[in-house]
């Protein structure tokens, strides 16, 4: 479950609005109290979601003096890579920090 909550994050590659944030949130709900291991990464990937939403949302406006546009284009592929790695350190078990991410949601130290 740890992993599913850090690979539904690609589902905004899909087209699907919003799937960054909606695709972990609905696993972590549904799983929070029966595994605190979902419960961290749940937590940790939905932190790290909304923060690129919100790096993004600046990024789009920067568009207007041409910066934006490399600096979405770097936060995209930092999105995919490191939504990646933190789905296999979650399949081998390992608690994984994405870095750059704003704690909106904070983790219990457990």
């Amino acid at each position: 479950m740890g992993m599913l909550c850090h690979l539904l994050a690609l589902t905004l590659l899909l087209g699907i609005p919003f799937g960054n944030i909606l695709g972990p949130l609905t696993v972590w709900l549904l799983k929070r109290h029966d595994d605190p291991f979902a419960d961290f990464c749940g937590k940790e990937s939905l932190n790290f979601q909304i923060s690129m939403t919100i790096y993004m949302l600046i990024s789009a406006m920067l568009v207007f003096i041409l910066i934006g546009i490399i600096t979405m284009l770097g936060l995209m592929l930092a999105n995919i890579v490191l939504t990646i790695i933190a789905a296999i350190k979650a399949s081998e078990g390992t608690h994984y920090k994405y870095p750059i991410t704003i704690r909106f949601i904070k983790i219990s130290a457990t």
